[in-house]
């Protein structure tokens, strides 16, 4: 994000505990989720790369059982939480779709874009 430029809070960092995950339907035109790893927070478009489902098995339920990877819950396809790369699954090779964000005093502050 530019310097000024707005953007639409999300959550609080420390409303989403680390190495866990939390869906966010209704905030931009695409359903997008957080990801809080050990070190990192990512913000993905809800879709999977290969069929367009959404990725959660459960309600913000997006990682694996160790929480070291994001899974697929309607074929397993497996992420690395940094990157969104598809390491595993019929979607290998391909990523999930970051969406621009920022921390901002605390904040998880995503982009305002007009898809």
């Amino acid at each position: 994000m530019s310097a000024g430029s707005a953007g639409k809070k999300l959550c609080l960092i420390e409303d989403i505990a680390p190495r866990s995950s939390k869906a966010f339907d209704e905030v931009a035109a695409k359903p997008l989720f957080v990801v809080r790893g050990a070190e990192e927070i990512a913000v993905y478009v809800n879709s999977c790369p290969h069929l367009g489902v959404p990725l959660d098995w459960a309600p913000d339920r997006f990682l694996s059982l160790d929480c070291s990877l994001i899974v697929c819950g309607t074929h397993g396809a497996e992420f690395r939480v940094q990157d969104g790369f598809c390491i595993s699954g019929p979607c290998r090779g391909k990523a999930l779709q970051k969406y621009p964000h920022k921390i901002e005093n605390g904040w998880i502050v995503i982009e305002d874009q007009d898809e």
